[in-house]
């Protein structure tokens, strides 16, 4: 997931305090604070898919979906455009194998 899509889930009270809970315990394991804003994308990162999951089922299904489709959507304009750019390549080596034939039929 996006961390854009994922900041959605900072308007949640107890998002906020997992990621106060996350701070406390990297500022403790590190020494010194290292921040709310490190902390924030940290969780995001690498919690916050877990914690939707178990939290927000519906929501993660719905997000998970839209992703599919996002992802179905990217594939078959790859396909397209490697069929583009072959049959471009094949254009090309036939008009250079044409213009070397016409050219050694000169000579």
């Amino acid at each position: 997931m996006k961390l854009e899509e994922l900041r959605g889930l900072l308007k949640n009270k107890e998002v906020i305090e997992e990621i106060n809970r996350h701070l406390w315990i990297e500022s403790q394991k590190a020494g010194y604070s290292i921040g709310i804003e490190r902390a924030t994308d940290e969780w995001l990162t690498l919690y916050a898919e877990g914690w939707m999951k178990y939290h927000m089922p519906e929501k993660y299904k719905s997000v998970k979906e839209r992703k599919k489709k996002s992802v179905t959507k990217k594939t078959t304009a790859k396909k397209v455009t490697k069929k583009t750019t072959a049959k471009k390549v094949a254009k090309k080596t036939t008009v250079k194998k044409t213009v070397k034939k016409k050219t050694a039929k000169k000579r």
